[in-house]
C-alpha cells in the first residue's frame, strides 16, 4: 500500500468515526429532548393547578342521597309536595355533616361519596361541619359531640378532604357557634375548638367560612371582635345568613362591613338558600318564605359568591307547624318552591 492510499484511508476512517460520534451525539440529544418533553407532560397531568377560591359562576355538586330527594322518593307522585321535594333535590346545596347522621366511622366515607359525585358534575363540594360540644346551646338544634369524640370526628373529616385534593372543597365551620357563643358564655372553649379544627383543615383548595352571623344580629364591630378572638388565620373568612333569611342586598352590606371592622382582606360566603323573599324577622320556620338566587350567582371583591347552605325543606325547630330541627317537611318545602314549580 503506497503513502497516498494509508492516509486516504486513514482520513476516511477519521471520518467515520466523525460521523458515529455526531448521530450518537444527536440521537443522544433528541432523547434527551424527548425525555424532558415527556417528563412535562407527565408533571402537567399530575401536578394540581393552583387552586382558587369559589366565586361567581362556581358549579356546586347536587348530593344524590340529599334529604329532599329522599323525600321525592317516598312522596306520591303528581303532589305539590312531590314536585316541590323533586325541583330542591335537583338544586345545588351544601352537605350538613352532623355526628347524628354520619357518626365517627362514617364521615369519611361520606364525604368520599360526595367527592365522587362532584367529580362525575365537574363541580365543587361545599360541607358544613355541625357536631361541635354545646351544639346550639341547648336550643332546637341541640347535640353535637363531646371533646374527644368531635377531635377524632373532625380529623377523620379532615383526612377524607385532603384525599379529594383534586376538587375545590369549601367547608362553612359551625355555622352560630361564634355568633351565639358570647350569649351562651363559652366564646373561650369554641374559640379553642374552633383553632383546632382550623389547623386540620389547612390544605391547597380547601376554603374554610367561620361563622359570621348575620346583618340582623350583632353589629359589624361586635362580631368583628368575636372572630379574631376566635382567630382568622388559615381561613378564607366568615359565612352569613346561614339558615336565615336576610335579603342578598344587605348580606353583602354587612359582609363588606365585618370585612372593613376586620380590617380588611377577610372575605364571605352568603346563604341564599331561603332569601328570596326577605326576612319578617323571624327565624324559625317563618311562613311565606322563598328560595333564593342559585348558588354562584352573585360575588364581588369581598364576597367570594353565594351558597344554599340551609337545606330547603328541612325544619328549624318545632315552631310554626315545622318538625323538629333537620326533619323534612313537606308543607314547609311547598311553600318555599311556590314561585319556582309551575
Amino acid at each position: 500500500m503506497s503513502p497516498t492510499s494509508a492516509a486516504a484511508d486513514a482520513h476516511r476512517a477519521t471520518t467515520r468515526r466523525r460521523r458515529r460520534h455526531t448521530l450518537t451525539a444527536t440521537l443522544l440529544a433528541v432523547l434527551l429532548l424527548f425525555a424532558a418533553g415527556a417528563t412535562a407532560v407527565v408533571i402537567a397531568l399530575v401536578t394540581p393547578h393552583d387552586p382558587e377560591p369559589p366565586g361567581v359562576g362556581t358549579r356546586f355538586a347536587v348530593a344524590a342521597d340529599s334529604s329532599a330527594a329522599t323525600a321525592t322518593a317516598s312522596a306520591t307522585a303528581g303532589t305539590p309536595e312531590a314536585d316541590a321535594a323533586a325541583y330542591l333535590a335537583e338544586q345545588p346545596t351544601a352537605w350538613w355533616l352532623t355526628p347524628e347522621r354520619d357518626p365517627i366511622g362514617a364521615a369519611g366515607t361520606r364525604i368520599e361519596t360526595l367527592a365522587a359525585e362532584a367529580r362525575e358534575q365537574d363541580a365543587a363540594l361545599a360541607v358544613v361541619i355541625y357536631g361541635l360540644p354545646e351544639r346550639d346551646c341547648g336550643n332546637h338544634s341541640a347535640g353535637g359531640l363531646d371533646g374527644p369524640d368531635y377531635d377524632v370526628w373532625t380529623t377523620e373529616i379532615a383526612d377524607a378532604l385532603a384525599a379529594a385534593d383534586d376538587l375545590m372543597r369549601v367547608v362553612v365551620l359551625e355555622p352560630d357557634s361564634i355568633a351565639l357563643a358570647d350569649e351562651c358564655g363559652n366564646l373561650e372553649d369554641r374559640a379553642l375548638q374552633l383553632r383546632q379544627v382550623v389547623a386540620k383543615l389547612q390544605l391547597p383548595g380547601v376554603w374554610v367560612y367561620l361563622d359570621g352571623g348575620h346583618s340582623n344580629w350583632h353589629s359589624a364591630a361586635d362580631m368583628a371582635s368575636y372572630l379574631q378572638y376566635v382567630g382568622l388565620d388559615g381561613v378564607r373568612g366568615f359565612s352569613l345568613n346561614v339558615s336565615n333569611f336576610n335579603t342578598t342586598a344587605d348580606e353583602f352590606a354587612y359582609a363588606h362591613r365585618l370585612s372593613d371592622a376586620l380590617g380588611g382582606g377577610a372575605h364571605a360566603i352568603i346563604d341564599t338558600s331561603r332569601n328570596g323573599a326577605g326576612s319578617d324577622g323571624q327565624w324559625c320556620n317563618p311562613p311565606g318564605r322563598l328560595v333564593g338566587d342559585a348558588p354562584g350567582t352573585y360575588g364581588d371583591d369581598v364576597v367570594d359568591t353565594n351558597l344554599w347552605i340551609k337545606v330547603p325543606g328541612e325544619s328549624d325547630g318545632t315552631c310554626n307547624g315545622g318538625p323538629d330541627a333537620g326533619n323534612w317537611w313537606p308543607q314547609g318545602a311547598v311553600d318555599l318552591t311556590r314561585d319556582a314549580v309551575g
